[in-house]
This record gives structure tokens, C-alpha cells and sequence, in this order.
């Protein structure tokens, strides 16, 4: 088993992903695993890193797919025995002016950005090691799609208390409701992409409750962040931040020193805390 500490970041064969994963082998003392579904262009991305003279490893992950990310799991616990930084970056969006049926925008969306990236926390979040870093990307519509929600929504999200059973049925509760046409007169707001990182957030702010109440001896620091409006296959060609630049934030989280008691539970943009 190796004491070489270990990075993953999720979803990082390009964007804002393949930025953290760049950041994190210049600056990470371990091994860097770039993450993907495709191993083809999983290894297309790591030859591209080589290129620039670092080394990052490759290993498979489709997030939506519980069988890769316990396999992923088995790797890390044999070789590693355990993680040491976790940056769940993967997630998907549909374009602004895409036809799909909202219903089915919302459960595909809800499937990748909120369960798939609670899968890989249920499975990976006992492997973090003592003085762990886990970094969930979300995003600033979290904060948005939360102000459009209802006042019974907006308390739900915004409880010190809720559990994770409970924003599981609320994740749930939306695409049924989007599928009945009746989202918006149950206090939803119009955006898929902006629910599932409401549960990204929410979420985040869950697993620091019970790290500190479980492993508060661990030093484990886990929080959300926004990375801001990046040049991506995602946001397009207009967004403000190059991707490096939109690599910032997360790769903060992920390397705060063993000294850091904060920020954890937190939503964080441009390093900095954000009210929830």
C-alpha cells in the first residue's frame, strides 16, 4: 500500500475539471487521478497534461454508474488505503435553448449532477483520510434557483437540521413534479440545472454536519463552491473566466493547510464565504 497522499477529481477529462486536475499536479505532494466515463478521452486528456510536462493517472468513473465508482473505491482503499482529496467537479447541463421536454431535462439532470454525486460521496466519503479535502462544485444558480423557490422550499434548503433522507425526497419530489406539469405551483423554480445544485449545496452542507459530529478528530474540511462563469463546452464561448481561472476556487478548497479549521459547510465563490 503506498503513503503517497491522493487526489480525484471528478469529470476532469476537459473544462473547469481538467483546470483543477492541472492546478492540482503542480501544486498537490501526491499522485493526481483525472476522472471520466470515456477512457479514451480520459487518456487523450492525461497525454495532454504530459504534453505540458506534468503526471497525472487515469483512472475510469462514470458517476452515474455505481459499479465504476465502487471500483474506483476498491482501487483507492487497496492502493492508497484511503483519499485525501475528493473534488466531485462532474455534472451536466442542458443548453438554454435545448427542446427536450423540461421533465426529462430534470431527471437526467437530478440523475448526474444530485445522485450521481451523492453515490460518489456515500462510497468515497469513508475513504477520506485524517486532514481529507472534499470540494463539491456547484454553482452561483444554486443561489438563484433558491431565492425562486417558495418560502416553505427556501426554509427546507436553508435548515441547520434537514437530513440527507430529507433532501433526497425533495430532489425526488421535483422531477415527479415536473413530470405532472405541476413544479412551479409546488414552489419550484424553472431550472433543472439550478435545482440539482440547490441538492449539491444543500447536500454539502449535510456531509460537514456529520463530519464534524462523527470525525471531528479528522480535520476533514468538505464545502461547496461556485468556480464562476467559465469559457466551457458548458457556459460557452462568452462566459467571463478561463477555465484555469474558474479552477481557482475549488483547487483553494482542495489544498487548504492541516492548520485550517475553515471554511467547512460552507458555499464558497471567489474564495470567499457566501450567505446561504
Amino acid at each position: 500500500m503506498s503513503n503517497v497522499p491522493v487526489a480525484v477529481v471528478t469529470g476532469s477529462n476537459k473544462g473547469i475539471g481538467l483546470a483543477i486536475v492541472r492546478a492540482l499536479c503542480k501544486q498537490f505532494p501526491g499522485d493526481v487521478y483525472l476522472t471520466c466515463r470515456d477512457p479514451g478521452r480520459g487518456q487523450a486528456a492525461v497525454a495532454q497534461l504530459q504534453q505540458e510536462g506534468l503526471r497525472p493517472l487515469f483512472h475510469q468513473l462514470d458517476i452515474d454508474d455505481l459499479q465504476s465508482i465502487r471500483a474506483l473505491r476498491d482501487f483507492l482503499k487497496e492502493k492508497y488505503g484511503g483519499l485525501n482529496v475528493l473534488v466531485n467537479n462532474a455534472g451536466i447541463a442542458f443548453k438554454v435553448h435545448d427542446t427536450t421536454p423540461f421533465a426529462v431535462q430534470a431527471e437526467v439532470t437530478l440523475k448526474t449532477n444530485f445522485f450521481g454525486t451523492r453515490n460518489v460521496c456515500t462510497e468515497l466519503l469513508p475513504l477520506m483520510k485524517p486532514y481529507g479535502r472534499v470540494v463539491n462544485v456547484s454553482s452561483m444558480v444554486s443561489c438563484s434557483a433558491l431565492r425562486g423557490c417558495s418560502q416553505e422550499l427556501q426554509q427546507q434548503f436553508r435548515s441547520d437540521t434537514i437530513t440527507e433522507d430529507e433532501l433526497v425526497q425533495l430532489m425526488a419530489k421535483f422531477v415527479e413534479d415536473t413530470k405532472r406539469s405541476v413544479h412551479e405551483k409546488e414552489g419550484w423554480p424553472n431550472t433543472a440545472y439550478g435545482v440539482s445544485k440547490i441538492g449539491v449545496t444543500v447536500l454539502s452542507r449535510i456531509h460537514a454536519r456529520l463530519l464534524s459530529q462523527q470525525r471531528s478528530g479528522d480535520h476533514i474540511l468538505l464545502n461547496a463552491c461556485c468556480p464562476g462563469w467559465v469559457r466551457t463546452d458548458m457556459a460557452g464561448p462568452k462566459a467571463t473566466k478561463s477555465p484555469d481561472e474558474g479552477a481557482e476556487t475549488p483547487v483553494y478548497l482542495a489544498l487548504l493547510p492541516s492548520s485550517a479549521d475553515a471554511p467547512h459547510g460552507q458555499f464558497v465563490s471567489d474564495k470567499t464565504v457566501k450567505p446561504w
